[in-house]
């Protein structure tokens, strides 16, 4: 073969000299077109999808025609009292009348809280005695719920309140049950249709968790096919977690911070991972004993949280305590709840939204 190199060499050079320099121009030109309709199409490949927020799974109820903004109407209120020594026991506000964020925090999430009020209505269907949601059907519930609801729409306007629906989902008991664990789960059946009930008038859930002596992390994960729901959050009930031996409504219950913060971090990947939109977890303390390490519990990107104080009586007491446990050890956000029984007297929502901060969730029972 080595024979024929040389008169190959020759013809290829031969060809190439005879080669048209426009002709070889203009296939450069065709490749650079080519070239260049095929770059942006490469880099639109290479760009990252993004992701797409989740839609907000209910609807806050619209202030009727005229309501004013509380700020407004609390500013004047208070600028209106003449009389000195009343002002004087009146203790100094750490935020702004109608501010719901505690002093000092911060929302970084888009979770119900940031711009509404929740307003629940607490209890279970398996008992009348545990507040007002066992005492109605669910189509009569929703309906004085949203009633109750509209009224802090009307008194906030600038913060609309949404109907939501708490519920107890794990109930304490005084006996040991099955799993020996002072704990009975309401029925699968009754929890999808209050899930279910929110879904169809753009409410939302709050699953209540009582403990017994369980865990929280276990609890959490016993109703989490439901937190998975976009309109489905998280209450804790703090006063019914106690240690074996114990019984629940008999031994007063503890729950140690950093396991609730275990709570709000898995809920908060939970989230994350299902594209869900942001949650919020509801902690009960009606006294200091019930919730220890309180300072571990924060909230994330993707979830909110809010210390509820529950106490009943009177309703002096009950404005001092809320103002010890929520407003001197703050926490994101505060809430309050109203007992219609137990309370004396029962407090307006006038006077529930003046509190230091403003309660953005506001529970009946």
């Amino acid at each position: 073969m080595k024979k024929y190199l040389p008169i190959m060499l020759t013809v290829s050079l031969i060809l190439g000299a005879c080669s048209s320099p426009t002709a070889t121009k203009e296939k450069e030109k065709e490749k650079e077109e080519a070239s260049s309709e095929q770059k942006p199409s490469e880099e639109k490949q290479k760009e990252p999808e993004k992701k797409q927020e989740p839609e907000q799974p209910y609807k806050p109820l619209e202030p009727n025609e005229g309501a004013v903004s509380l700020k407004e109407t609390l500013t004047k209120e208070a600028q209106a009292q003449t009389n000195q020594e009343e002002q004087k026991e009146q203790p100094e506000r750490k935020v702004p009348y109608g501010e719901t964020l505690s002093s000092g925090m911060e929302d970084l999430s888009d979770g119900p809280l940031k711009d509404h009020r929740l307003v629940t209505y607490y209890g279970t269907p398996a008992s009348k005695h545990m507040g007002i949601l066992g005492q109605l059907e669910p189509e009569e519930y929703i309906k004085k719920l949203k009633e109750q609801a509209q009224v802090y729409s009307d008194l906030d306007p600038e913060r609309p309140a949404v109907p939501t629906i708490e519920l107890i989902t794990t109930m304490a008991q005084n006996a040991p049950g099955k799993d020996g664990d002072y704990v009975q789960m309401t029925s699968e059946e009754n929890i999808e249709t209050y899930v279910k009930l929110a879904e169809k008038h753009d409410a939302l859930v709050l699953l209540d968790i009582q403990l017994g002596t369980d865990t929280v992390m276990n609890q959490v994960k016993m109703v989490e096919k439901w937190l998975k729901h976009p309109n489905v959050h998280l209450a804790i009930d703090t006063e019914f977690h106690v240690a074996q031996g114990e019984k629940p409504g008999e031994d007063l219950g503890e729950v140690d911070g950093r396991d609730i913060q275990e709570a709000v971090e898995y809920i908060s990947e939970l989230a994350e991972k299902n594209n869900l939109p942001d949650k919020l977890v509801l902690v009960h303390q009606f006294t200091g004993p019930v919730l220890f390490n309180k300072d571990a519990i924060e909230p994330t990107e993707n979830v909110e949280v809010a210390i509820n104080f529950d106490g009943w009586g009177a309703a002096a007491d009950k404005q001092a305590l809320y103002r010890r446990y929520i407003r001197d050890e703050p926490a994101q956000y505060g809430a309050f709840k109203i007992f219609y029984e137990k309370d004396v007297p029962v407090l307006t929502p006038e006077e529930v939204l003046k509190m230091d901060p403003s309660p953005a969730v506001v529970n009946y029972q």
